[in-house]
Order: C-alpha cells, then sequence, then structure tokens
C-alpha cells in the first residue's frame, strides 16, 4: 500500500477489539496511530504507535491530549457511545468530521432516532409509555413480553427481555444503570425476521452496500438476543427497496449526511419494516470485511483518508458498491460463549487456509473467562467468522461445517458454546 501519510498522527477513540482492525489498517499506511480509552488493557491500544488513559467521554481530556500530541486527525471507533465526542473534539480542533452535531443529535439517543425516522414513513417497534416513576396506570398499559433498553447503550448492553411486572421494574433498573442520561424506552418483544440494513456515504452519495439477513439466539431467556450471525443478500431486499428504502434515503439527505458509514437494524413481520437501532460509525459486526473481499474497497481506509483529509477518495460507490454482492454470497457466523472458564479451543487454527474465510475476527482466547456480566451481550462472542462463496448451497455448505467443527472448552471437558442457527432455514434451502 502506497504510504502517503507516513508519519501523519490520528487520534482514535477508543480501544475494544472491534477497533483493533482500525488500527491495523492505519498503521499499515504509515500513519501513528494514537488511541485513546479509560481502559489500559483495552487490544487495540496493544498495537497502536501509543496508547493513551484519556477516557473516550472526557471531551476536554481529548482536546487537550490532541493537542499535546499535535495530531492530523480523529477518528472515533467502533463504539455508537463515542460519535458526540468524536464530534465535539473535531469541531474544537477544526478537524473533518463526517458527522455533525444535528445528526449526532438523531443518532445518540434510541428516542430521539425513533421519533424523527417516524416522521419520514420509517417505523420503529411499537413503543410502551413509561418513565422512572413507573406509574401504577402505564404499567398497566403494557403487554408482555416487552424489551427494555438504555437510550444511549449498544451491543446488548442494559438490555433486558421481560414477561411480567417484576421483570419489567429490574429490567428498568438495569437499564437506567448503563444510560448515562438514566433514560430508557420499552418495547414490543419482536419475534420475527431480524436484518441489518448498511449504508456508505460519499460526498453526499447514499449507497447500500448490503441488506442482509441476521439470527439471534434464544439459549438466554429474559436478556438481550445476541446474534448468531448473518446471511448476505438478504431473503427480504426486493421488499425492503419497495416499501422502506426510498423513506430511508430522504431521512439521510434531510439529516445532513454526506460521508462516512451507517448501519440500520430491523425487523420484518408481515410484510412490514421496523427499525430498531442505528450506529453511524464502523460496526462490531463488520460487514465492511465482507464489501472488501466482494468489492475491493476498504470502508476503514475511507473514513481514515477522511479524518486527515476531509474526502474518502476517488471511490466512485454508483460503480464499485453492489447490494447484491455482485452475484455472490456470503455470511457472517458468529460463536458465542457461555460463563465459564476457556481450557481448550478446537477447530480454528486453519481458518486462514481456507479460501472462503476471508476474515476471522477472534475476541477470546484459551485461558480467558467468560464473565457473568457478559451474557447477553457482545462480549460473549468468542470469535466471528466472514465467509464469501459463489452460491448460496456452497455457502449452506461452509457455515455447517464449521458450526460442527469449532469447539470450547471449559476445564471439566463441558462445551461452552451455545447453538448455532439453521442453516437450511436461513437460506431457504430444502433438508
Amino acid at each position: 500500500m502506497k504510504k502517503e501519510f507516513e508519519g501523519k498522527k490520528l487520534l482514535i477513540l477508543g480501544g475494544n477489539p472491534e477497533t483493533a482492525s482500525l488500527v491495523e489498517i492505519a498503521n499499515s499506511m504509515g500513519i501513528k496511530t494514537i488511541v485513546t480509552s479509560g481502559r489500559h488493557t483495552d487490544l487495540a491500544k496493544s498495537i497502536a504507535w501509543k496508547a493513551c488513559d484519556v477516557d473516550g467521554m472526557d471531551v476536554p481530556g481529548l482536546i487537550a491530549l490532541a493537542r499535546d500530541e499535535q495530531v492530523d486527525g480523529v477518528l472515533v471507533g467502533v463504539a455508537d457511545i463515542l460519535v458526540p465526542s468524536y464530534c465535539k473534539v473535531c469541531n474544537a480542533l477544526e478537524l473533518p468530521c463526517y458527522a455533525t452535531q444535528k445528526i449526532v443529535d438523531v443518532f445518540a439517543f434510541k428516542d430521539i432516532f425513533k421519533a424523527t425516522c417516524e416522521r419520514y414513513g420509517v417505523h420503529g417497534i411499537p413503543e410502551y409509555y413509561l418513565d422512572a416513576e413507573m406509574k401504577r396506570e402505564d404499567l398497566d398499559n403494557i403487554v408482555y413480553p416487552v424489551m427494555i433498553k438504555p437510550v444511549d447503550n449498544g451491543g446488548g448492553v442494559g438490555m433486558t427481555v421481560a414477561y411480567n411486572e417484576r421483570e419489567l421494574i429490574d429490567g428498568v433498573k438495569k437499564a437506567m444503570e448503563a444510560s448515562n442520561k438514566k433514560r430508557f424506552i420499552v418495547e414490543k418483544y419482536m419475534l420475527c425476521d431480524d436484518m441489518g440494513m448498511y449504508y456508505t456515504f460519499k460526498d453526499g452519495y447514499c449507497s447500500a452496500s448490503c441488506i442482509y439477513d441476521r439470527y439471534t439466539t434464544d439459549e438466554q431467556p429474559g436478556l438481550s438476543r445476541v446474534c448468531l450471525g448473518g446471511t448476505y443478500p438478504s431473503k427480504h431486499l426486493e421488499g425492503y427497496f419497495e416499501r422502506m428504502h426510498s423513506n430511508v434515503l430522504r431521512l439521510f439527505k434531510e439529516i445532513g449526511i454526506k460521508n462516512g458509514v451507517l448501519m440500520l437494524s430491523g425487523f420484518y413481520e408481515d410484510g412490514e419494516f421496523y427499525v430498531y437501532d442505528t450506529g453511524f460509525r464502523l460496526q462490531g459486526e463488520a460487514p465492511h470485511l465482507l464489501m472488501k473481499a466482494i468489492h475491493g474497497f476498504d470502508q476503514r481506509e475511507m473514513l481514515i483518508r477522511f479524518a486527515l483529509t476531509g474526502s474518502e477518495g476517488n471511490i466512485d460507490l454508483s460503480v464499485d458498491d453492489d447490494t447484491r454482492l455482485r452475484g455472490k454470497w456470503a455470511a457472517t457466523l458468529w460463536i458465542l460463549l457461555k460463563q465459564g472458564h476457556i481450557a481448550k479451543v478446537e477447530g480454528i487454527e486453519n481458518l486462514q487456509q481456507d479460501k472462503r474465510v476471508v476474515a476471522n475476527i477472534q475476541r477470546l482466547y484459551e485461558g480467558d473467562d467468560v464473565l457473568p456480566e457478559w451474557i447477553g451481550n457482545e462480549k460473549q462472542v468468542f470469535t466471528r467468522i466472514y465467509l464469501v462463496c459463489d452460491s448460496k448451497e456452497e455457502l449452506a455448505e461452509c457455515l455447517k461445517e464449521y458450526q460442527k467443527k469449532i469447539k470450547v472448552y471449559d476445564d471439566n471437558g463441558n462445551s461452552l458454546t451455545l447453538n448455532s442457527f439453521d442453516v437450511n432455514k436461513a437460506l431457504e434451502l430444502n433438508e
């Protein structure tokens, strides 16, 4: 790779495992990466040119750090909660920022995002009114089961499914503890098809990079349904373009999105699409890895380039991007773990030799502990495997192979892995 940014300094906010690949790409471009977070043990820090312990929510501290280091650009990692800080720091330093305060105000809080979407015909999940006072008349109107969420956190953190009033009260407490703003929402618990809609923006042009189906675990009652993987393209792709896509484009245009990458998470039920979450940054699910393998462009490089120059480069999304993946079929396979100590891992050592495997993002290793508080959110993910195949049938065969092959055991030889999703059902194949 041509190192046109050799010696430039880039401050990256957040150091979680998903941000590490962003740091690696910046390093490969000759950039001096400075990763900062409140946890000195974060993985992304271990591979950065310099690691700092300024918390991503400490805006004055971040500004001071950026000035002291004389950085040439700032970029947020894979963390929704840090997008507002990213915007404020860039504005204070007069550095390129793909987010504006208007966009941040819409996307930073689930309740504001939901209300804004409705104005453009982008429907959210049916919601029940309830505030921290939990008045009797409001509680009596709720039909169970429901999902309780903090308005300003993601990845399943602080989310609970409640099947009765006692569980609802406990869920509200959990959501409040996970919310900086001490706000939460209560929604109908959806048991239907889950989807992801992933968009790329360049200079005001918006491209639907991929529309895919997601599958979640039902082995953890009362907790957020953590993702088990996804298949691309979605079986509902045509319906989405007919019913929802134009409304989404209108929403994006009106709030002023011009550059960056954005994920919408949604449900499909009885012919309707319901959006339930968004993320205006690179995703932990990392569909950009599949996009790179199929289309050849790297969204991480685009965002890094924008942070340093204000331009995402010469890419032409109208030509280089394709929602239908140029006829390919792709998938992500997430291996989730139960609580326990990881004593032994099998089946993951030869992934890099399989041409169908375009990436493997491993979070946990032998010797690590899966903590109780990780269950029900993405911290219980052992690894994510990214697959690209020439046909649906080949993809199904590959998914089944790795579902069987990868094993994780505790000290007593007990399996720590949760059950995976039904491949035949997901891809609508006959047994």
